[in-house]
């Protein structure tokens, strides 16, 4: 955010397009950008001329159809006005996902400079579900708050939802900033393992508990979470730390213990992640729009339009044609299903309360013991309450006691609920000399946000801890036994060849 001197006064102008309704509504997507105030008419602009485009379309939607529009406006630092105009009834497709919430943010490549923010959910075949965009001048507090909170008001109205992002400072800020509207009990925010990871790394360059990290947070029973934990306050050679005095296996989970086990640990996270330990979902939008990023703002809209109506379009067929197949559960789910089913033949099972379904089972040959709740929706095993659908144990109770086990699938995997995700219509832009006339403000380039970087861009991130091999152990060469080097580095091999060139 950009602030004139003169005045102290800023504004801030998106446009909001994207998926979300599930009649005839569609596209909720939006871009923001600051500009400095420099006069009393408070000068708009956008990072490119074009985007008279998304003014235009907005006029030529209906007025209670096709377009979500923003309007924020600051002035004199203080909130001055914001405006929306969004259909009455309109009913989002993420009512029908589950109610996990994944963002990320990803930088552009064209000559003005900025991020693309993404957020998407997950529909019941396992499908990724983009549910907003919004260009901002930077991954910034202000630039997250106004995303996080435009989401939250507009799209995500449910509650109960987990918020899946990497440790950033300006999310958490804006997390903070959102007066419990992303904040238990209303939503859950939680943590992506893999950068938990990456900062474990860059804090001890240890690669060789990299696996171990990540798997205390795949943990799905709190017995497997306290034996990861306590192994991983064994591992490592015991040195003293300069700063304060511990040992180094002591300083790991100490590490670990400054973030709350309820935001990485699949034991603590009440359910709210489904399962998600990362935001792979998100990534793969970031690297699906790679292409994009490099357009300016009106072809990066108009591109992700014309991706989201395919997108929306093709699913909506395939849910209708499984539908008319006979099939009640998405395809992904129907092969776990059958899979759980087919492992439950060789499982004991002791009924203990036929009441409240209450049972214990054994597995053969290995004699594994497990407590089934069918009404708590709970099992030792931890696979029953994180992915909402009967493991074999449950499978075994309810063949046992001659149960339905289609009661304990959540309706979010049902193949009526995937078809309602894919029920919004787009409607075609049309030719542009066809729309109405747009009497609303007009955007110019903002010269502030311009790159002036010299040579070719570069398309390609720098590579960080998460690009980084898993290794269990110390890497150690096979023709030395040293350690920290490889075979092909070893200075032993490379002595052996010059004296089989000198033979």
């Amino acid at each position: 955010m950009r602030h004139d001197e003169s005045n102290g006064s800023a504004t801030t102008a998106s446009v909001t397009v994207g998926p979300g309704a599930t009649d005839d509504s569609t596209f909720i997507a939006s871009t923001h950008v600051s500009t400095p105030a420099t006069d009393a008419s408070t000068r708009t602009a956008v990072a490119d001329a074009s985007a008279a485009f998304a003014d235009s379309a907005s006029a030529a939607a209906d007025a209670d159809d096709m377009v979500i529009f923003f309007v924020l406006v600051l002035v004199d630092h203080g909130l001055g006005k914001q405006r929306m105009r969004v259909k009455k009834n309109l009913r989002l497709a993420f009512r029908h996902c589950k109610p996990v919430v994944q963002v990320d943010g990803t930088h552009l490549y064209g000559k003005y400079k900025g991020c693309l923010l993404v957020a998407v959910s997950q529909d019941g075949n396992n499908n990724i579900v983009p549910i907003a965009f919004a260009i901002v001048e930077g991954e910034t507090s202000d630039a997250w708050h106004f995303f996080l909170s435009n989401l939250r008001q507009h799209v995500v109205t449910r509650d109960g939802v987990g918020l899946i992002s990497d440790r950033h400072e300006s999310i958490n800020a804006a997390v903070e900033r959102s007066n419990g509207a992303w904040s238990p009990p209303r939503a859950f925010h939680m943590f992506c393992i893999r950068h938990i990871e990456s900062n474990f790394l860059r804090k001890f360059k240890a690669p060789y508990l990299q696996k171990l990290v990540v798997n205390i947070g795949y943990s799905r029973t709190v017995r497997e979470y306290e034996v990861r934990y306590q192994r991983l306050r064994e591992r490592g050679e015991a040195y003293t730390n300069w700063l304060n005095q511990i040992p180094r296996r002591e300083a790991y989970t100490n590490w670990l213990n400054r973030i709350p086990r309820e935001q990485y640990a699949l034991a603590f996270d009440g359910g709210y992640r489904w399962g998600h330990m990362t935001t792979n979902l998100v990534e793969c939008i970031n690297s699906v729009l790679k292409g994009a990023r490099n357009l300016p703002i009106t072809a990066l809209v108009k591109a992700t339009f014309y991706r989201l109506n395919e997108l929306f379009t093709r699913k909506r067929a395939e849910a209708e044609a499984r539908i008319n197949a006979g099939h009640v559960f998405s395809e992904v789910v129907t092969s776990k299903l059958l899979a759980n089913q087919l492992a439950s033949g060789n499982i004991q099972v002791s009924c203990f309360d036929r009441q409240n379904e209450v049972f214990e089972v054994r597995e053969m040959p290995s004699r594994l013991e497990f407590a089934v709740d069918l009404r708590g929706l709970r099992c030792d095993c931890g696979e029953f309450q994180v992915d909402r659908i009967p493991c074999r144990h449950v499978f075994a109770c309810c063949a046992n006691q001659r149960l339905d086990w289609k009661l304990y699938v959540h309706d979010v995997y049902k193949m009526d609920q995937v078809r309602r995700v894919y029920r919004a219509r787009f409607r075609p832009l049309g030719n542009p000399t066809t729309w109405p006339a747009y009497n609303g403000p007009r955007y110019v380039p903002n010269p502030y946000l311009r790159r002036v970087s010299k040579g070719r861009p570069r398309m390609t991130r720098f590579l960080n801890e998460m690009d980084t091999r898993m290794l269990r152990r110390p890497r150690r060469c096979t023709l030395c036994g040293a350690e920290g080097h490889s075979r092909s580095r070893c200075r032993q091999s490379a002595g052996r060849t010059a004296d089989g060139d000198a033979h």
